[in-house]
């Protein structure tokens, strides 16, 4: 199909997402879409002699001439907005604007291309997911065996390496990579039923012998599957569910923004979001280097997160076999959630290509807060070799405290020397042990190595199947 660049517009996507998802959910391809299903109609119903081949050729050759102004004219006079299409598309059709939209009613018109959009939609995150993904695989190997300090409740605690770190991040996104791939193959449109789903209108043009073959031979016309049963519309449920894998991502997203904030603080300074050398960083302090990429992709996780709400509700409140309190709500609701993703991913992708790793920060906070790791192995061989845990514990948190004292008031980490020291300890562990403890923290990894890189071969083989 042949998309013109026209931007959807709504109170703020006309800087988010990309031209593609732009024009995918702006008015003209809407509109393209409805009178592609129209024509789509019009070919099937001719193949039971309700349509003439004339007809359909009149439609065809009309269908990519879109006149929204025309369309909007008879919009303000009528208040439907499927109808004005309808009626515009007729003018230009002396032959066949009599039988378009035959047995139809305008959700079997609306749904159908709404499910084509939000595939189609699905396709184009699918893939800038695929180019992060790959891009984060890059970033796992390349960093794999960098030991950085882990951070719990905000508190330096043991070493891992910056490649599981990351991998963190990339396992979630590869969950919403299979998530979202699923939910794409699965959608499904209305199909066409009629007013209530009981396809009464069709069968009392066709036959109800032949609706299965109609609706099979559309299916194919449109390569889209439909729901075997059908209120007015498709069930909502089909927004709530991608609205939620949407989401989903969206909190993806959001961690690994949320967690690169405060990486890039300067008392931490480990990771920065790249910034332009002309780039301006606040308005008063000229030497402010603020993570703008980063609290944008938080700003608009928090917008995308409240979706599925509203998708729940309309899901929930579909009364009977239609209301229509879902339908403004909708036309907001669905581009946007697309839009708001299509811009995490762009940004993200932005931040990750250029992501500045401060290898100098990250041997600062090793040489600070590293000996505190170590800990762990002390007491570990202090029971090995006899001593009871539970007052062995207790007696290294006070080193703990003094250290912790001691880098407070600038100075280095004194552990390694106050423990290899102490009276107490020496009864089980030589001098010479517990600082071989020491040195050696950096291996303290566990299997972060090759777990990360087992995840980034994994990715690679997924996104390239």
């Amino acid at each position: 199909m042949n998309l013109a660049p026209i931007s959807y517009q709504s109170p703020f996507s006309w800087r988010y997402g990309s031209p593609e998802m732009r024009t995918l959910w702006s008015e003209h391809t809407k509109r393209q879409l409805w009178r592609r299903i129209w024509v789509a109609l019009a070919e099937a119903e001719a193949e039971f002699g309700l349509v003439s081949p004339e007809q359909v050729q009149d439609l065809r050759e009309h269908q990519n001439a879109i006149d929204l102004q025309r369309a909007l004219e008879i919009e303000r006079e009528i208040q439907h907005d499927l109808m004005a299409e309808l009626k515009t598309f007729a003018e230009q059709c002396s032959l066949g604007g009599k039988v378009l939209h035959l047995g139809a009613t305008s959700m079997d018109i609306e749904d159908n291309a709404e499910a084509l959009r939000l595939r189609q939609g699905l396709g184009l995150l699918l893939e800038k997911l695929s180019s992060l993904l790959a891009i984060f695989a890059d970033k796992i190997e390349h960093y794999a065996d960098l030991p950085i300090i882990g951070y719990t409740h905000l508190q330096p605690a043991e070493p891992i390496t910056l490649g599981y770190r990351l991998s963190l991040y990339a396992q979630d996104l590869l969950e919403d990579y299979q998530t979202l791939s699923e939910l794409q193959g699965k959608i499904r449109g209305k199909g066409f039923k009629g007013a209530v789903g009981s396809a009464a209108s069709y069968a009392e043009l066709i036959g109800a012998e032949n609706l299965e073959r109609f609706e099979s031979l559309l299916s194919h016309k449109l390569n889209l599957p439909f729901y075997p049963i059908t209120s007015q519309t498709y069930p909502r449920k089909q927004d709530f569910v991608i609205l939620s894998a949407l989401a989903s991502l969206g909190a993806t997203l959001y961690k690994f923004a949320f967690d690169l904030r405060l990486l890039q603080n300067p008392l931490i300074g480990e990771w920065r979001e790249p910034f332009g050398t002309t780039q301006v960083g606040s308005s008063a302090m000229p030497f402010k280097r603020n993570p703008i990429r980063a609290e944008r992709i938080n700003s608009l996780a928090r917008l995308l997160a409240t979706y599925p709400s509203i998708a729940w509700q309309n899901a929930a409140h579909s009364l009977l076999e239609r209301t229509l309190d879902d339908s403004a709500n909708r036309r907001l609701i669905l581009p946007e959630a697309f839009l708001v993703t299509d811009e995490l991913l762009m940004t993200t992708l932005t931040i990750l290509k250029g992501l500045e790793v401060d290898e100098t920060a990250i041997r600062r906070n090793l040489s600070n807060y590293l000996p505190f790791a170590a800990m762990e192995r002390v007491l570990i061989n202090l029971v090995k070799k006899g001593a009871d845990r539970q007052a062995m514990h207790e007696h290294l948190r006070q080193h703990a405290l003094m250290a912790w004292r001691a880098l407070q008031q600038g100075q280095p980490n004194p552990l390694p020397q106050t423990l290899s020291q102490d009276e107490i300890l020496l009864n089980f562990l030589a001098t010479d042990e517990i600082l071989e403890i020491f040195k050696n923290t950096t291996q303290y990894l566990g299997t972060c190595v090759e777990r990360a890189l087992a995840l980034a071969q994994r990715i690679r083989q997924l996104i390239n199947s």
